[in-house]
C-alpha cells in the first residue's frame, strides 16, 4: 500500500457573498448624489417649458442617480451589488440628497427671503403644522422607496453575471 502525501498547497477559495470584505461605498454615494443633482438641474430647466409633477421629477432624478452609481460600481467591481450594499447605498444616497436639499432650503431662507416673508412662513407653519409634517413624511417615504426600487432595478438590469448566462 503506497502512502500518499497530503497536498499542502493552499487553494484560493472564493469567499461566500457574506464573507467578502466590505467595500467602501462613499465614492458611489457621491456618484449617486452627483447624478441626482445633475438630473434635478436638467429637469428644473425642462420644467420652465413643460409642466411636470414634482414627484415625477424626484423619482426620475433618483433613478438617474441610481443608474450612475450602480453603473460605476459594476464597472469598477465587475459584479453586482449584494443586498447589504444596496441598502447601504440607498441610505447613504438618500442622506446625501436630503443634506443637499437642506442646504438648498437654508440658502433660500437666508438669501432669497426677506424678514416679512420669513415671518409669514413661520406664522403659517405655527397655525397649520400637520399638512407640512405629513408632506415631509410622504416625500421622505417617496425618496426612500423610489431610491431602493431604482437601485434594485438598475442593479438587476446591469448585472454582468445575468447577461453571461
Amino acid at each position: 500500500m503506497s502512502r500518499m502525501t497530503p497536498n499542502l498547497r493552499k487553494r484560493k477559495a472564493q469567499l461566500p457573498q457574506s464573507k467578502q470584505p466590505a467595500i467602501r461605498l462613499a465614492r458611489y454615494v457621491g456618484y449617486f448624489a452627483i447624478g441626482y443633482v445633475l438630473a434635478s438641474s436638467l429637469f428644473m430647466m425642462i420644467q420652465t417649458q413643460l409642466a411636470l409633477s414634482s414627484q415625477l421629477v424626484t423619482v426620475l432624478s433618483l433613478f438617474l442617480g441610481a443608474y450612475i452609481a450602480v453603473h460605476k460600481f459594476i464597472k469598477h467591481q465587475q459584479r453586482a451589488l449584494n443586498r447589504q450594499e444596496i441598502n447601504r447605498l440607498m441610505l447613504g444616497g438618500i442622506l446625501a440628497v436630503w443634506l443637499l436639499t437642506a442646504l438648498y432650503f437654508l440658502a433660500l431662507w437666508l438669501w432669497l427671503f426677506d424678514d416679512a416673508s420669513r415671518a409669514v412662513l413661520i406664522e403659517m407653519t405655527k397655525q397649520q403644522p400637520l399638512p407640512l409634517v405629513s408632506a415631509l413624511v410622504m416625500i421622505v417615504l417617496l425618496t426612500l422607496v423610489s431610491a431602493r426600487l431604482s437601485i434594485w432595478a438598475v442593479n438587476r438590469l446591469l448585472d454582468p453575471q445575468r447577461h453571461s448566462i
